[in-house]
């Protein structure tokens, strides 16, 4: 009943494991209880499955002792060196390869196991300790008398600052002629929790450090490989697992180095490409001319991904068709140890062999190895409660009142790490270093083995000290604080530091640059939006990143669960104006009927979604729906305001000016080219207007900008015009259609907030435009004389470049600034006071 549970089949090893090494002939102990009954059918089945070459341990022994009399002639008499223990599954056969005089001169066994083998044996211990077996048995022991290395204590902040200590301690060792690499072992049970970081520092420090346990083969390049593949089979397709795949591949003769070089530039940057079918619309979409060097490969890629959509089921043929050489070994070892499912955890778990020679190197091995092998300089690290020695637990099948742990495992975790604990030290010529961290990752506490309870003399290691011996350049520069100091980027990370956090005037690190620099004067010289010019207004220096420095939040491929409110903003003002068109164009958008509009807008939604999803990345299914349904919403509540006082003959939906490139083939009341400038402002400006209504007179003007967030709180108090430099569309679009249209056409702006349905109209556009006009010139002289500070928009919600401004910029940095900031840029902060 428990065989389907998480984690059985592991459960289920190690049960079979013990039993065996222990000699626990499970068959014969069926009765005794269900649940060995239960083991006793899985061992069985087990077994069927093994191939012929595979073998129990009592059964390789059983079948040592039926040719016993060839045991001589293979290895002569035998040593035994560097254990501390045997499995009781081979006791049997040792005993009777050790019974006999052991001359050395003939074979004296019958091959029955009765009179042995005559072998001379011999147990090497040493300084180890002695099973207790040995004393009743033939074989030989010698012993020697335990070292008595210099041994001291010390803690660390956190596992990563113990590796660090540990290589520092290795180099000094070889710099200092003390001990060569190959006298030299760090060691710890629980090896997994250094691998990485002594990866990192074997690296940086470019010292030989071998992995006697073997290399991760996730951190190789073929081991990435196979985890990027298995990546797309569980998790199903994507723009970024793709290219992921493809980069890792690109050296394989086959398939992704068949397509032409830079063939991924097809992909939209923001298309997530979930699915199958919208692949096939993208590379059915392409036209030859789309592709590199105009080399189609359309159906190529389309087979290949076809292939990766089968998923996890056909993993076994996917791997065989895509991957070459060692990332193929790696797939095909990852597949025999778990089902597809498990794909990732198998690769995880994968190792291969370190190519350093372990001869020459610095040794980095599990306590239990080191205690066979011992080194003359050992470091010992996570000496921590439950790490050293681990805490030993009854088996998770076969408890204690079932077999008795001592029985199914005679030697206990925690009693082999006890013991090779105790046999290091026992075997360490020269110098042991024993290391504990003091934290976990995360910050908690945690507590020393009880093994140190004999080492009370601990050194405390923080963890920027300045260490006798530094690891690498890295660490010699930082330990020597006079020598870093002098270095440029030295001066300059701590010149910044002091200016952000302890100044209050505006320094270079604020965004005081010399006056007309070239990059500003070319930003500024550019053709402006609206959405620029606030940023102007409201953020210089994050104008200046933008535009300037083209800096820009990366963005993911993956599918969001909700649109945010930008991209709903866009599916609905794309939503509008195809309905706006398509209305316009079948019998114009004033005589249509509700009916007609909802059909509009509903066919309009249809259309924009399937371009979304092969375009955009988009919510889960259901989320999407819903998504749509309000855009239509909107969409309905839109487009049912038709006008004020005086019915609207023609209207446009997002009409380009200032030599934006139209959206659309629908008709445009002015010459799109034409230029738009501010006047007093030296600002030209582009842009769309969201929707365009004229008068049959062409003497009135509705402009109408949509806007789907929270409408503002208006009142004779509160009055909402250019609302501290958010809001300049309204005055922006309202003077372009004058200009556009002439002076004799009356301009009403206003904006319309669809979810509420509420619609702010602009009361004085050219008094507006005028305010608005001295703004933004202030704020272009400011910019022009080096002013390339903070704003009042600096760091908040919207703010996208908010990474770049020191941590919780709007609640500490911002506040510090913002005094000398108003002083540093004179006029231009005033339209933060703006209504």
């Amino acid at each position: 009943s428990i065989k389907m549970l998480p984690g059985f089949v592991r459960a289920a090893v190690d049960t079979l494991s013990k039993a065996w090494l222990s000699g626990i002939d499970l068959e014969a102990r069926r009765s005794e209880h269900t649940r060995i009954a239960a083991i006793a059918n899985l061992e069985k089945a087990v077994l069927a499955e093994l191939p012929a070459n595979l073998l129990r341990p009592a059964d390789l022994a059983a079948k040592a002792q039926e040719r016993l009399q060839h045991a001589r002639a293979i290895f002569g008499d035998i040593e035994i060196q560097g254990l501390t223990e045997l499995s009781p599954c081979w006791l049997d056969l040792l005993q009777e390869l050790g019974t006999g005089t052991g001359t050395g001169t003939e074979v004296t066994g019958t091959g029955t196991g009765t009179e042995g083998a005559g072998i001379k044996m011999r147990w090497i211990a040493d300084a180890r300790k002695v099973p207790d077996w040995l004393d009743t048995s033939r074989i030989e022991v010698d012993t020697s008398e335990p070292q008595t290395p210099n041994t001291r204590c010390v803690s660390a902040a956190t596992a990563y600052h113990e590796a660090i200590e540990a290589v520092r301690w290795a180099r000094e060792l070889i710099a200092s002629g003390k001990a060569q690499p190959h006298e030299i072992a760090i060691a710890a049970t629980a090896t997994a929790d250094y691998d990485d970081h002594l990866l990192a520092l074997r690296s940086d420090a470019n010292l030989d450090i071998h992995f006697a346990h073997g290399v991760r083969v996730a951190a190789s390049r073929e081991g990435q490989a196979a985890a990027a593949l298995a990546d797309i089979l569980l998790r199903g397709l994507s723009q970024t697992r793709i290219r992921r795949l493809a980069r890792f591949l690109s050296n394989s003769p086959e398939p992704f180095n068949s397509l032409p070089k830079g063939w991924m530039r097809i992909m939209p940057a923001d298309a997530p490409l979930t699915t199958l079918k919208a692949w096939t619309n993208l590379i059915n979409g392409l036209a030859p001319d789309n592709w590199p060097e105009q080399d189609d490969k359309g159906t190529h890629l389309l087979t290949l991904i076809a292939l990766l959509d089968k998923g996890k089921g056909h993993a076994r043929e996917i791997g065989e068709d895509l991957l070459k050489g060692l990332p193929l070994t790696v797939w095909r070892k990852a597949l025999l140890l778990g089902p597809p499912a498990s794909l990732e955890l198998s690769i995880e778990t994968l190792r291969k062999d370190d190519l350093l020679d372990p001869c020459s190197s610095i040794i980095w091995a599990p306590a239990s190895s080191l205690a066979a092998s011992p080194r003359p300089y050992v470091y010992l690290l996570g000496l921590n409660s439950q790490r050293w020695p681990h805490v030993a637990f009854e088996d998770r099948l076969l408890s204690d009142h079932i077999i008795p742990t001592s029985e199914l495992e005679p030697l206990p975790i925690n009693a082999a790490d006890t013991r090779d604990f105790e046999t290091i030290l026992a075997t360490t010529a020269s110098e042991v270093v024993l290391s504990r961290a003091r934290r976990d990752s995360e910050g908690r506490l945690l507590g020393s083995s009880a093994l140190l309870q004999n080492y009370p003399d601990e050194t405390y290691l923080r963890r920027h000290r300045v260490p006798e011996h530094a690891l690498s350049e890295t660490d010699r520069l930082t330990a020597r604080r006079e020598e870093f100091q002098d270095l440029p980027q030295a001066k300059s990370a701590s010149t910044c530091w002091r200016n952000w956090h302890i100044y209050q005037e505006i320094t270079p690190h604020d965004g005081l640059i010399r006056p007309d620099h070239p990059v500003i004067q070319a930003i500024l010289a550019r053709t402006q939006s609206a959405s620029s010019l606030r940023l102007l207004l409201r953020n210089p220096i994050g104008f200046v990143w933008r535009y300037g420095l083209s800096l820009q939040l990366p963005k993911s491929g993956e599918d969001p669960l909700t649109l945010d409110a930008l991209a709903m903003g866009d599916l609905v003002h794309q939503t509008l104006e195809r309905a706006l068109i398509a209305l316009e164009t079948d019998g114009g958008f004033a005589k249509a009927s509700e009916d007609e509009i909802r059909q509009a807008v509903g066919a309009a939604a249809t259309s924009i979604s399937h371009a979304w999803e092969l375009e955009r990345p988009v919510p889960p299914r259901s989320v999407w729906g819903q998504t749509l349904a309000d855009a239509r919403m909107l969409g309905e509540r839109a487009l049912a305001l038709q006008g004020d006082d005086q019915p609207m003959a023609q209207a446009f939906a997002e009409v380009p000016f200032g030599g934006a490139d139209a959206k659309s083939q629908a008709p445009l009341p002015w010459s799109q080219d034409a230029p738009v400038e501010v006047p007093g402002a030296g600002f030209s400006i582009r842009g769309y207007i969201d929707r365009l209504d004229l008068s049959s007179d062409g003497r009135t003007a509705l402009v109408r900008d949509y806007k789907t967030g929270k409408a503002p709180r208006v009142s004779d108090t509160r009055p909402f015009i250019l609302d501290q430099g958010k809001e300049l569309q309204r005055c922006l679009y309202a003077y372009a259609v004058k200009a556009m249209l002439g002076e004799a056409t009356e301009i009403r702006a206003s904006l319309h907030y669809l979810r509420e349905d509420c619609n702010i109209a602009l009361e004085e556009p050219e008094a507006t435009l005028e305010d608005l006009a001295t703004y933004l010139k202030s704020a272009k002289d400011s910019l022009t004389n080096g002013g390339c500070t903070i704003g009042a928009g600096s760091g908040d919600t919207y703010d996208d470049l908010a990474f770049a401004l020191p941590a919780n910029a709007a609640n500490i940095y911002c506040m510090r600034k913002m005094a000398a900031v108003k002083e540093t840029i004179g006029q231009a902060a005033d339209v933060w006071e703006a209504g």
